[in-house]
């Protein structure tokens, strides 16, 4: 097994595919041994790695991505249910090899894991209600007795708490509990990214969108692994960069309407 391992991390060095060094017990081999790639998705993600409640199948732009990246590889992709709650523990702890549903850049990811170049980039924006009495527009959403809600674990959460200086910030345990809250009235509006957005506008007629006058917090998304292991990180980016350049990336943000937020630089 070690010997294949071998020879086809050969094979990828000599294609100037992924950059191999001589370490053959990292997470490179161990991968290419296995047979497999584990890739953490988020499954409620839309558009990004969303598996649809009618049929039971993922989709997604970062689906599609993992599904190349495994092909590049000669490997299988594996996915397993994670979240941005849980993104730590599945990464440090093995639970996975990498992690492919968009993740936002941030310092205090940065101070725990390592990052691909970025493939998308997005802002905030809100959903509210097309029938709410006083949030007509993003200017509403900062004033005393407005309740702002967002998912724990997300980059908006850091984000509202900064720009939020009368409106209330309340931490909602998954997206679905965020909606709740707005279709409940215990919140006024919901923060999210732009391809949550789009999934809100397509599934309820009830939605109405918000977009701030300028862009707010428009922040890099890309794949996150465990530090320590640079051959894989390479491994990892070098196929986001190959991707970029042979238009499989642009592709898969058209096909899962995403080609205003794809990042080609």
């Amino acid at each position: 097994m070690l010997r294949a391992a071998l020879a086809v991390l050969s094979l990828l060095a000599s294609a100037v595919i992924f950059p191999v060094s001589a370490e053959t017990g990292g997470r490179l081999a161990r991968v290419i041994a296995a047979g497999e790639v584990r890739v953490c998705i988020w499954p409620d993600y839309y558009s990004i790695s969303y598996r649809n409640t009618r049929t039971g199948q993922l989709e997604g732009i970062d689906i599609d991505m993992a599904q190349a990246f495994a092909k590049d590889l000669g490997v299988k992709a594996r996915f397993i249910d994670s979240s941005f709650k849980s993104i730590f523990d599945d990464l440090l702890g093995d639970h996975c090899d990498v992690s492919m549903h968009a993740v936002a850049i941030t310092p205090s990811r940065q101070e725990k894991l390592a990052f691909t170049r970025p493939h998308l980039r997005s802002g905030i924006y809100a959903i509210t209600t097309k029938t709410h009495p006083t949030v007509k527009e993003w200017s509403d959403i900062d004033r005393d007795g407005v309740v702002v809600s967002a998912a724990t674990g997300t980059f908006m959460v850091e984000v509202m708490r900064r720009e939020l200086k009368h409106a209330q910030l309340q931490e909602a345990a998954s997206p679905e509990a965020r909606e709740q809250e707005v279709m409940s009235g215990r919140a006024d509006l919901f923060v999210t990214d732009y391809p949550f957005s789009r999934k809100m506008l397509a599934r309820h007629d009830w939605a109405k969108l918000l977009s701030p006058p300028v862009p707010l917090a428009p922040s890099p998304y890309a794949y996150a692994v465990a530090p320590g292991d640079s051959q894989w990180l390479n491994a990892v980016d070098s196929f986001v960069a190959h991707a970029k350049a042979d238009g499989r990336l642009l592709a898969a943000a058209k096909a899962n309407g995403l080609e205003a937020i794809v990042d080609l630089q």
